[in-house]
């Protein structure tokens, strides 16, 4: 599989799906490496009917309130602010993941904001959508897996995600490496997830293993009823 190419999924209408996992809409969480792929999970769950919130979109959303920017500011000095007073994305970066008191710190201010766009988003679905799934790189950390009917972890060789890594973002494989070490270990992120998801070949396996993962899923949810 080349180092970072987009699938694109086999096309099927939503209705098709809707009526394989009945009434169960479950709650699905996405966790794993750097660049294993868990975006384009996501995005295939979308695919298939799902009501995809992805974190990272929610947090730009957030930096550019305000309040945000006024409450992170006055925490670590206006360098943390570019010449228009929005937030240095790079700074702020730093801050996350080689401090522990100013990631705590940032995430108090902003995960509760996340959290409320979330639920908006979930509040808004329409009834043809098949599930809920949360693309948030903190899910275990942040305890969001307590919301979840399932949590997949998405599996891909440490090589790859390196190669990917650069490729996407420049980023050699210490930078790759010093992120992860501000994140939960990945074994303890595969212990609490209850589906794994490997991502080591070509896009229609990961679409079909996606898929299969999906609908058991939706399976477990109605035998629970």
């Amino acid at each position: 599989m080349a180092p970072w190419k987009r699938c694109s999924i086999e096309r099927r209408t939503r209705t098709h799906y809707a009526a394989r996992v009945s009434t169960h809409r479950p709650i699905i969480g996405i966790t794993g490496g750097i660049c294993s792929g868990k975006s384009e999970v996501a995005r295939m769950l979308g695919e298939l009917g799902c009501v995809v919130c992805v974190s990272d979109e929610l947090a730009r959303r957030v930096l550019d309130e305000p309040e945000v920017r006024a409450r992170i500011s006055a925490l670590f000095g206006p360098a943390i602010l570019a010449a228009d007073g929005s937030i240095l994305r790079s700074e702020l970066a730093n801050l996350l993941f080689s401090n522990a008191a100013s990631r705590s710190s940032i995430e108090a201010i902003m995960h509760p904001r996340i959290e409320a766009l979330r639920r908006a988003q979930f509040a808004a679905a329409s009834d043809a959508a098949t599930g809920f799934v949360i693309d948030a790189p903190l899910l275990l950390e942040v305890a969001l897996d307590r919301e979840c009917d399932a949590v997949l972890f998405i599996d891909a060789p440490h090589e790859l995600r390196v190669a990917r890594a650069f490729q996407r973002q420049g980023w050699p494989r210490e930078e790759l490496d010093r992120r992860e070490r501000a994140q939960l270990p990945l074994e303890k992120k595969r212990a609490q997830s209850t589906d794994v998801i490997q991502n080591d070949g070509d896009c229609a396996l990961l679409r079909a293993r996606v898929t299969e993962v999906f609908l058991r899923i939706c399976a477990r949810g109605r035998q629970t009823r």
